[in-house]
């Protein structure tokens, strides 16, 4: 029996992913990477059929007897309607903020993310921004739109701390290569559990205890009714003055607007932000003026030469476990929303 997986693409536009046309081509799963990442999995190919398709053009029809669905987003009214034989929906994104609440996933039907994918580039532009943080370049760039010629020197970063609120794949993979530059890691996330990369971990209810400790501090949560607006003004009081600031999680998870406060008079002294909402930021928003801060544009965890490669790949592990009747990698807990 065969078994079929849609693919549902979205074409780009501003304030929905992907929200340029660089990130359209990134993001978009065609017939060609598909087969291509399939041919590494051959017992399957005569297992599978496939739809491509783009935004909602052929939805409801190919869904009426598709099992799987490949996708960032989804309309989910009456979805156990529209798609009957549905039974497992995989994430292109680690985040998945965009789909709550999830009352709207039908009993039954398995919903994973792509958790991992982000690692290694994750990794590699945490360590850059820490080190840019520590080097003062936020300041220099503040600096050279002024025509300000300063002298900004910086001693080797061994022996500051790190501060890692979320410790999952993207904040796991920057503490690690961080902590070989000799810095002291402290990792925080929901248990408390142990982590690689992490000289102590506390529980997230310990928050307040580690943020004067820290001379950095990566955010790598996902945006979730536990996280939402956990690093507000009165967390951001609490850092020693100069620290800096990295996001790379989501940006309801911090006050921006008290982050640009705190750089403006300097009790902040740089940070590094690459998530936002809305997404490109408006052309009027105080981001773009503030002194002592840098915005990438949602760069730091996408690899724009593998990013669909190495998502099918997980892809497809997970589908030869489904087809095994198996527990999948990375299922998501609709009540806590990751």
């Amino acid at each position: 029996m065969v078994m079929k997986v849609h693919v549902k693409n979205n074409r780009w536009a501003p304030g929905s992913f992907p929200n340029t046309p660089e990130g359209e081509e990134v993001f978009t799963i065609t017939q060609e990477r598909f087969d291509t990442a399939l041919a590494k999995f051959s017992d399957m190919a005569d297992q599978l059929s496939v739809k491509v398709d783009w935004d909602t053009d052929n939805f409801e029809s190919s869904m009426q007897d598709a099992e799987v669905l490949l996708t960032w987003d989804l309309p989910v009214d009456n979805l156990a309607e529209i798609a009957p034989k549905l039974r497992w929906i995989h994430c292109i994104g680690a985040g998945v903020e965009h789909m709550l609440p999830m009352t709207w996933l039908p009993e039954g039907v398995t919903l994973t993310n792509n958790k991992g994918v982000h690692a290694a580039k994750a990794g590699e532009f945490g360590m850059m921004a820490v080190l840019m943080l520590h080097s003062h370049i936020p300041a220099i760039m503040t600096n050279q739109r002024k025509r300000v010629y300063d002298s900004l020197y910086a001693s080797p970063i061994a022996g500051k701390t790190l501060v890692v609120l979320g410790t999952g794949s993207l904040g796991g993979a920057a503490a690690q290569k961080v902590q070989k530059l000799g810095v002291h890691v402290i990792g925080v996330n929901r248990s408390g559990r142990a982590v690689e990369g992490c000289d102590e971990v506390v529980t997230t209810e310990q928050l307040d205890t580690v943020l004067p400790r820290a001379d950095y501090l990566f955010i790598a949560t996902p945006d979730t009714p536990e996280t939402r607006g956990l690093m507000n003004r009165q967390r951001l009081d609490l850092m020693k003055p100069g620290a800096g600031i990295i996001n790379i999680g989501r940006e309801a998870v911090m006050d921006y607007d008290a982050l640009c406060d705190k750089l403006e008079d300097g009790t902040i002294g740089g940070a590094i932000l690459d998530v936002f909402d809305p997404e490109p930021v408006p052309e009027e928003s105080r981001l773009w003026e503030t002194p002592n801060l840098i915005l990438t544009p949602h760069v730091s965890a996408d690899d724009g030469d593998a990013y669909i490669p190495l998502t099918l790949d997980l892809f497809f592990r997970n589908m030869e476990l489904f087809l095994a009747g198996k527990p999948l990698l990375n299922p998501i807990q609709p009540d806590l929303g990751y």
